[in-house]
């Protein structure tokens, strides 16, 4: 058995073999003969060993010509390219000055429906209901220009509970931002996350006059969402809120903003809510695997995860389909970059949580990131302080994909750059684990990307 890490990864996709290079992103369709070579030469095989295995299926004259041309890749630097970065990951953390340059504003800590799944327990977040007042959220925009550096352009997101409950104070913060980007030298990106009940026309004009994206919450089929997305009183919500949501993406002209659903293990067959979603005209989709504790009733089990993969084939092969056909749309999770190969900051600091990106709750307290809010082992410090928690926040910076030992034979870790630091430590008990059944599906999702963008690049 090898104890080195792997260098690439290999399958079999949709009729297409596929050879990924981990380190440099290089992706190659292979013939049949590379791919059964291409084992042999990870392992170390001299030309004569690997002759003598594959003989009985090849020719010498198949091998050898496919043996040369790997070898050509390799001396290009696309294949069995080695990490050039883990050795100073070290140096790169201890002398990383990280800047502020994104806050999740809790700008209400309640909400008008009643969400099965919610880990923000109807917005009150492990604490009590609250709104943001407009003094804490200029406090807070204040605190990320002033910890920003040399940073120009920033993003505030305005999250909930249900932020329109709060909507006046969101546009009062919007002024405010907009009012000091010419004396600062910043330049503020606002986005807006909503359940769509308290959606109407001013809100829209104003959002798309304002927030350079929109988050709309929807779990797809009408008796999925019904179901997981109810008011108090168990009503559904899906009637009332879907004719906004569609109102909005086309005056959006849909672009810039993405209706984001849940689906959990009531309907594992996940794919027929992000199709019924593109039925109903949207362009970009956003359905995402619930994490939740293992004893809840809807949360993913194990023995979802090959259905669930299955379902990830399914609406790969069906994108597929009507791109072809010129209806097609954007899975958020089958779309990343295959031209500059993975990138190489997030593969050295992880998703910011803790360090780049903080959440703001309604009274100023600082947290790592939204899905940390109400653990006050996590609390950070507040808006007028800054943050006074610096050896959490150094144990954040320390956090990416070399310090997570399960990423470190994991072909899909410069795509996720070692996954959600929450979800690692409500799964494992330290933000430096991982949560198993989200790495399984972090994997799927990558394969699939990858086979759509090379089945449409054909």
């Amino acid at each position: 058995m090898r104890n080195r890490m792997s260098l690439i990864h290999r399958y079999e996709s949709n009729g297409f073999r596929i050879v990924l290079d981990i380190n440099s992103g290089s992706v190659h369709l292979v013939d049949q003969v590379a791919y059964d070579v291409l084992p042999c030469l990870e392992e170390g095989k001299t030309e004569e060993e690997i002759l003598s295995a594959l003989s009985g299926r090849y020719s010498k004259e198949e091998i050898t010509s496919s043996l040369s041309e790997l070898e050509q890749l390799k001396s290009q630097g696309m294949l069995f390219t080695r990490d050039i970065y883990e050795n100073i990951i070290d140096e790169f953390t201890k002398n990383r000055q990280t800047v502020v340059k994104a806050l999740c504003l809790h700008i209400a800590h309640d909400c008008n429906l009643a969400c099965r799944y919610c880990f923000a327990e109807e917005g009150e977040y492990h604490g009590r209901r609250a709104m943001m007042s407009l003094e804490t959220g200029k406090k807070a925009l204040d605190f990320l220009i002033r910890e920003s550096g040399a940073r120009k352009n920033l993003e505030v997101d305005f999250f909930g509970g249900e932020p329109l409950m709060n909507w006046e104070v969101v546009k009062e913060l919007v002024r405010y931002g907009r009012s000091r980007e010419e004396e600062t030298g910043k330049r503020f990106r606002f986005t807006l996350t909503t359940n769509g009940v308290l959606l109407n026309d001013e809100v829209m004009e104003f959002a798309n006059r304002e927030m350079g994206n929109v988050v709309l919450s929807c779990d797809g089929r009408k008796e999925v969402h019904d179901f997981m997305r109810p008011f108090r009183n168990g009503k559904g919500s899906f009637d009332l809120v879907m004719p906004k949501f569609q109102k909005l993406a086309e005056m959006r002209q849909q672009d810039r903003y993405y209706i984001r659903g849940t689906f959990t293990h009531y309907n594992t067959d996940f794919a027929k809510d992000v199709l019924a979603l593109a039925d109903l005209g949207f362009k970009q989709i956003s359905v995402e695997p619930v994490v939740a504790p293992a004893d809840a009733d809807y949360a993913i089990r194990e023995e979802d995860v090959p259905f669930i993969e299955e379902q990830y084939d399914l609406l790969a092969r069906e994108m597929i389909r009507r791109e072809k056909e010129g209806r097609g749309f954007n899975f958020f999770h089958f779309m990343i970059d295959l031209t500059g190969g993975p990138c190489v900051y997030k593969r050295l600091s992880g998703c910011g949580s803790g360090t780049e990106y903080l959440a703001v709750t309604p009274w100023g307290d600082l947290y790592p990131c939204h899905q940390f809010v109400g653990e006050e082992q996590f609390l950070m410090g507040n808006v007028d302080e800054g943050v006074t928690a610096l050896g959490l926040r150094d144990k954040f910076a320390k956090c990416n994909v070399y310090s997570k030992p399960e990423c470190r034979d994991c072909f899909s870790r410069f795509y996720c750059s070692g996954g959600c630091a929450a979800n690692s430590y409500h799964f494992s008990g330290d933000v430096n684990g991982n949560y198993e059944i989200g790495c399984r599906l972090q994997r799927k999702r990558v394969e699939c990307a990858i086979m759509v963008k090379a089945a449409l690049a054909g």
